[in-house]
Formats: C-alpha cells, sequence, structure tokens
C-alpha cells in the first residue's frame, strides 16, 4: 500500500526549517510593535461573496484560482485567495472604525490559490499582511512602505529598489480601461490567450503579461499616469515627497498595476535582487473604496502583503541565519539513578535558563557522546549511577573537550558565570 503524500502545491515545513520561519514572525513583531500595530487573526474560509464583491470576480484570483465549495448548509464558501478582504470583513462587523482614529492592524497566516506550484509560490502559502485604516493622507502611504523596507532590511536583505505607481481614482481608472481597450482591440489577435481574455473583463492586467509579443504590445500602450485627476496628481507628488524626505529611493514604474480591483491611488512593490536576479518580495497599495464597497462606513486605507516563502528562499540562499536551535547543555545519563535523576536535574536546569536536551535512549555513554557532539550544544553533562550518588555531574565543553567534575547544586546556583562562558564559548565556536 503506497504512503499518503502531502496534497500538490502543499509543503511541510520542517524542524530544519521552523528556525527561519520563527526568525522572520520575531522580526515582523518587533518592528510592528515599534509602529503601533496591532495583531488581528481572521478565519481561513469566508463567504464567497466577501471576495467576489471585495477582489473582484474578473480577477484571476476570484475568476481562476480560489478554492471556493457548497458547505453541509448550502452555503458558498471560499478558502481566502488573499488576507485583505477578510480583515476589512472583520474591521466592519466588529465596528472597529467606532473607536475613532486610525486602525493600524496586521496578520500573519496562511492563504490559498490553485495556481502552478513553483518555488516560492505554493497553492497554500503564508502572508504577512500590514494595514492602516482611516487616513487619506500620504504619510500614511509613506509609512507603509518605510514598514516593509525596515523589515526587509533587518532580515538582511540590502539589495532592494522600490517600483511606484498611481492607479487613480475609480474615475481615473475607468477613463484609462476606456483608453487601453481601445488601443488593445486592434492587436487582439496577436495577444496571448489570457491577455485576449482580460481585454473585456481586466484590461489593466494586460500590462502585467508576460508573454514576450503582449510585452512587445504594451510598450506603446497609454500610460495611467496621463489619466490622473489633479487631486490623484496631487496625492502621488505628496507620496513621493514624503519618500525623499526619510531617503527612500524609488522609481516610477506606470507599468505597475495590482492584480486586485480594489487598489486605487498608490500602487507598490519592492524587489530584491540579492541573489542576482530581481525578486519581487512585497507589494501593496492604497484602496480608498473596499470598506463602504463591503458595506462599511467610507474608509481610506492602504497596505501591503509579503510572502513568507519567497522570504525563506531568499534568506536561505544567502545562509543569512542558521537553522539550527541554539541549544546549551546535551545531558547524558546512563544507570538507574542516573536516569531518575536526569529529568529533574534537566528541569531545575531549564527553571535556571538554559535549553537543554536529555539522550532518552538509554544506550552506551560512547553512543550518547557522538550524539552530543552532533547536537550542536555547548556543553555535555554526564550523569552515571556514581554521579547521581553523590548529587555530582561530569562537565564536559564539548568544542575543545575539557571537562572537570561539579556539585551539581553548584552548576546551578553558579548559572550566571556559568552563562557568561556559554555566550562566551558560542560567540567563538572555533576557539
Amino acid at each position: 500500500m503506497s504512503s499518503i503524500q502531502a496534497i500538490r502545491g502543499t509543503r511541510d515545513i520542517l524542524p530544519s526549517e521552523s528556525p527561519l520561519w520563527a526568525k522572520i514572525e520575531e522580526l515582523a513583531r518587533q518592528t510592528l510593535a515599534s509602529y503601533a500595530y496591532r495583531e488581528i487573526r481572521t478565519p481561513i474560509f469566508e463567504q464567497t461573496e466577501l471576495f467576489a464583491r471585495g477582489i473582484g470576480e474578473a480577477t484571476d484570483a476570484v475568476g481562476k484560482e480560489m478554492y471556493s465549495f457548497e458547505d453541509r448548509g448550502g452555503r458558498s464558501i471560499a478558502l481566502r485567495p488573499e488576507i485583505t478582504a477578510g480583515l476589512v470583513r472583520a474591521f466592519i462587523q466588529n465596528k472597529l472604525f467606532a473607536q475613532g482614529g486610525v486602525q493600524r492592524l496586521w496578520h500573519l497566516g496562511p492563504a490559498f490559490r490553485y495556481e502552478r506550484p513553483q518555488a516560492g509560490r505554493q497553492r497554500q502559502f503564508h502572508q504577512l499582511d500590514v494595514e492602516i485604516l482611516g487616513s487619506r493622507n500620504a504619510r500614511a502611504d509613506v509609512e507603509i512602505i518605510a514598514i516593509a523596507t525596515q523589515l526587509l532590511n533587518a532580515l538582511g536583505l540590502k539589495a532592494l529598489s522600490l517600483d511606484l505607481n498611481s492607479v487613480g481614482s475609480g474615475e481615473d481608472r475607468q477613463a484609462y480601461r476606456e483608453a487601453l481597450v481601445a488601443y488593445f482591440t486592434p492587436y487582439k489577435d496577436e495577444l496571448d490567450k489570457d491577455s485576449q481574455d482580460r481585454l473585456t473583463r481586466n484590461p489593466l492586467r494586460i500590462l502585467d503579461s508576460k508573454d514576450k509579443r503582449t510585452q512587445e504590445i504594451v510598450i506603446d500602450a497609454p500610460s495611467l499616469l496621463d489619466f490622473l485627476s489633479e487631486d490623484s496628481q496631487r496625492h502621488f507628488d505628496a507620496v513621493q515627497q514624503h519618500l525623499t524626505n526619510i531617503g527612500i529611493a524609488f522609481t516610477i514604474n506606470p507599468r505597475l498595476v495590482r492584480g486586485l480591483d480594489y487598489y486605487t491611488h498608490t500602487a507598490f512593490e519592492i524587489q530584491s535582487s540579492d541573489l542576482g536576479a530581481q525578486a519581487t518580495v512585497c507589494g501593496g497599495g492604497r484602496y480608498d473604496g473596499l470598506v463602504s464597497q463591503l458595506g462599511g462606513p467610507d474608509t481610506p486605507a492602504i497596505g501591503f502583503g509579503m510572502g513568507i516563502e519567497r522570504l525563506i528562499i531568499l534568506l536561505e540562499q544567502m545562509e543569512r541565519y542558521s537553522t539550527s536551535p541554539e541549544l546549551d547543555i546535551y545531558l547524558i545519563s546512563r544507570g538507574e539513578k542516573a536516569e531518575a535523576q536526569s529529568t529533574p536535574f534537566a528541569n531545575q536546569l531549564r527553571q535556571a535558563g538554559y535549553s537543554v536536551e536529555v539522550d532518552l535512549s538509554g544506550s552506551a555513554f560512547g553512543k550518547q557522546f557522538k550524539r552530543a557532539d552532533r547536537s550542536g550544544a555547548i556543553v555535555g553533562l554526564i550523569l552515571g549511577d556514581a554521579e547521581a550518588e553523590a548529587q555530582k555531574v561530569q562537565l564536559k565543553w564539548l568544542a575543545s573537550g575539557q571537562q572537570t567534575e561539579l556539585d551539581q547544586a553548584d552548576l546551578i546556583t553558579g548559572k550566571d558565570e556559568f552563562k557568561t562562558k556559554i555566550a562566551q564559548v558560542r560567540q567563538q565556536p572555533n576557539d
């Protein structure tokens, strides 16, 4: 009988990888706390109507990629293809707007899209979502971009570039859509199949096409920036000025459009070229009409999404972080008394602030020593029946092989000195 495999497009996050995931989450929490953002958690499935109304039925995320089904109550349910729509639904349903002022929120969790799996893109993927609701000020746009930039820098990604555009207001975009349809229609038979389909449904997405011939046609297409109203242009100018004021460089990319219908005004993407080829690691923009579109009060908003899987790939290839947990002590024990004493002794050490792995094999000392050497621990503690009887322990510095005998109580009560020595060895592992 063959074993059951993970569903295509999903993958297991193994213990060797989880420290890197934890590091990203830790840095995200620290960065967002410094900007006074609060965490929100929403369900992974919602009414299908939420995404159809919020994201747009003509988008690929809803029209082609969304996992939707009918539940036992006959309701149409969908796994979330992105996080913002569910966050806005929670904002409305729980009346967070009644608190007044600006709501700064963030969310980290899985989302789901049925698309061809590839490196950094899975059918279940994880996204950090950061949002400001309640401000039309261009400084909110810049704050969101600054958070994304600061977090990526904190993770060690330095070769970053910011592409910036404005997709204007709904009225600006409608005029631009009409101009695009007029421009692309004579070329319809030369466009790739997806772009032909988008010509009437969502012509802005033709600008995203990776098809070589379509890209050639796009070169002479009208620019959205030529269709901005005075108010839209004023907002875009203010965003650029504030970014310049805080030293964030950017390139205006008039072909940049975000793939979801709810975007207005500012749109941006951040790429990293740390590995040579440029890779998008973050994207976002303003969505001033989404809250009212979903039944809430008129509430301007802006945010970004950052794909965790793509970050993981970059950081792993850069060897930016060790994926091995930092282990202070590997506790070796053999003999009835020693093994009985090993568990309470290990607990005392953990309460004193050490990380401790207990060898549970009961095998010969030699085999336990080999596992201690492979564990990455700084110190091996050896407990035999003789040591257990005398309340002693053999302490071995695994890198140097230096070994001494100590009272168990002295090891715990002298913890500060011992911790300092462990920290010194960790910083200079080859000394």
